[in-house]
């Protein structure tokens, strides 16, 4: 992600007189008006940039959060489909590479289509373990839905370490109450922020770099030996160029 960073550059200062230096010139010339030169006193109220970052006010911070999967499941639902298995498949091996000890699958009761979620809860368990998760890892539990409402999904959730910023579209104050600072307001930056956090997938790697893996060997001597214009086994080979008229 590039950032831009929003300056605020103060206008420059009038070309005027070096009252010191204009003096001597006064003195060394006499005669002649004073040459113009390029100074300016210093403006204590100038700035190089807004003083409100939204790095510092929405920070990417590594905390411990919950990640969610929810699937949708109708009433007249009997079996997972083939995306949805891959959908659970993709979500365990985010699982394993978490760290986490324990997944939950969460099963509605109350809504109209408990009946067929109690089923696909089953099929998500075992989908769960065909694809290598240990089945003391995975819970089976349950969560009060709204009968009246829309079909409520099975959810999957586990908690580990992860990057992640507040929550945007906070707005504490009116946009029109200052309009000359020339500020950014409270939530901006704040879901590039949100963006970029989701795209950490080692949250380890914003607290220090990883350890460097070994050289391959066979493919520096291989990239050695091009760059010399050897072969393999160590002789030097010609390339030949023809050009036709």
């Amino acid at each position: 992600m590039m950032t831009i960073d929003h300056t605020f550059l103060a206008p420059a200062a009038p070309v005027g007189l070096c009252p010191r230096k204009a003096s001597a010139q006064a003195l060394l010339q006499p005669g002649f008006p004073p040459v113009p030169c390029f100074c300016r006193p210093a403006r204590p109220d100038e700035t190089g940039a807004i003083p409100d970052d939204y790095r510092t006010r929405h920070p990417i911070v590594i905390s411990e959060g919950p990640t969610t999967l929810d699937l949708p499941v109708s009433s007249g639902d009997t079996h997972l489909t083939t995306g949805m298995k891959d959908t659970i498949r993709g979500f365990g091996q985010s699982f394993s590479a978490s760290g986490a000890g324990v997944m939950q699958v969460q099963v509605p009761h109350g809504s109209y289509n408990a009946g067929a979620a109690s089923v696909i809860g089953g099929q998500v368990r075992r989908t769960l373990t065909e694809a290598g998760i240990p089945a003391r890892s995975v819970l089976m539990t349950g969560y009060a839905a709204n009968p009246n409402g829309d079909a409520a999904p099975i959810r999957l959730s586990y908690v580990a370490t992860k990057a992640m910023t507040d929550q945007c579209g906070q707005w504490p104050a009116d946009l029109t109450d200052n309009t000359f600072g020339n500020k950014n307001w409270y939530n901006f930056g704040c879901a590039s922020q949100n963006n970029l956090a989701a795209q950490i997938a080692n949250p380890s790697d914003l607290i220090a770099p990883r350890a460097m893996t070994p050289i391959d060997a066979t493919q520096r001597a291989g990239v050695i030996a091009d760059y010399r214009g050897e072969s393999s086994s160590g002789t030097t080979t010609t390339t030949t160029t023809t050009t036709s008229n």
